[in-house]
């Protein structure tokens, strides 16, 4: 089985919700550069249109045509019916060609266990390597916010934890119509911070990425920009978007600016050779004003872990200084 230390990190700066009932969309996100690509069989298919979705979808990823976008499936929730089928289906028919499944309003460790086993079965049968494929658990209540820990442990597959707002607004009885913005009459800071810090904990302490969900009003980039700005600024590594027009945003977004990531790559460029035998091994050191030290080092690396997954390339280079 893929063991969760060489488990891939894909890129994931833009998820593309994209219906799985829908050919005219699913023609049109092969050509689109979002990171991501989730063909959905949850809330953008209708109840009579889901068994047909699920053959649109394994014909869609085995005719390819995704380039290097992370291929993703969601499937319906543990409480419905169709949940089992939708699995079966989807890897038996697809599975050489997806690289996770969706699981949404993941409440218990118990649910991610019960779709790893079944996804393993499926595997062994067909004589998949077991394990390839991930999983992306979804918190959309407060049980599941409650479990996360244990959700993002509950099987190597997981990939990713992602914040579902519309539905997680809900549960709580939020205040508001309106996903992703403050509730009226919540003057006193962001009244999703701590459920954004507890699922992107609960994704650092195991090695997972943390992914936030969609903003409704997609033709407010804008407002799409400010919303991902929060999530981006905490450290969150993307968000979905629902429309063509929110792509550029996100990748924008979840990306280093270009001074932060020649910054970045400099500083460990300066690090590896100031500890060096000919840098003098010093421990700690000054790269212009800055100090630099293994510290340093540290978040330099996730900064140009981003630049470098985002394709971009340095147009600063720090060389030592001459003897």
């Amino acid at each position: 089985m893929t063991s969760e230390s060489t488990r891939p990190l894909r890129p994931r700066r833009s998820c593309l919700a994209v219906p799985g009932s829908s050919q005219k969309f699913i023609d049109k996100a092969r050509t689109l550069d979002s990171d991501q690509v989730f063909l959905d069989l949850e809330d953008a298919c209708a109840p009579l249109a889901k068994p047909g979705a699920r053959k649109t979808i394994v014909a869609a990823l085995n005719e390819g045509g995704w380039g290097e976008k992370a291929r993703v499936v969601r499937v319906n929730d543990w409480t419905t019916e169709w949940t089992y089928r939708d699995v079966v289906e989807v890897v038996e028919g697809a599975g050489a060609n997806l690289d996770a499944i969706m699981l949404p309003k993941v409440q218990t460790p118990q649910q991610v266990v019960a779709l790893d086993l079944l996804m393993t079965q499926i595997e062994r049968s067909l004589g998949y390597e077991v394990g390839k494929i991930g999983i992306e658990a979804q918190i959309e209540n407060a049980l599941g916010l409650t479990n996360v820990n244990e959700i993002a442990t509950a099987s190597p597959r997981v990939e990713t934890i992602i914040f579902g707002p519309a539905d997680f607004m809900a549960s709580i009885n939020m205040k508001s119509l309106v996903v992703g913005e403050q509730p009226p009459g919540y003057d006193v800071g962001d009244a999703y911070h701590h459920i954004l810090m507890s699922i992107l904990m609960a994704a650092r302490a195991h090695d997972k990425q943390a992914i936030d969900g969609p903003y409704l009003q997609i033709k407010d980039v804008d407002g799409f920009r400010r919303v991902a700005g929060r999530s981006a600024a905490l450290g969150f590594d993307g968000k979905w978007v629902l429309h063509p027009g929110q792509i550029e945003a996100a990748n924008e977004t979840f990306s280093p600016s270009q001074e932060d990531y020649d910054h970045a790559e400099n500083i460990l460029d300066a690090y590896e050779w100031f500890t060096s035998e000919a840098g003098g091994k010093r421990g700690a050191a000054m790269l212009g004003d800055e100090m630099i030290d293994e510290a340093s080092r540290k978040m330099a690396l996730v900064i140009s872990g981003k630049g470098r997954a985002a394709g971009m390339q340095r147009t600063d280079k720090w060389t030592p200084p001459e003897a």
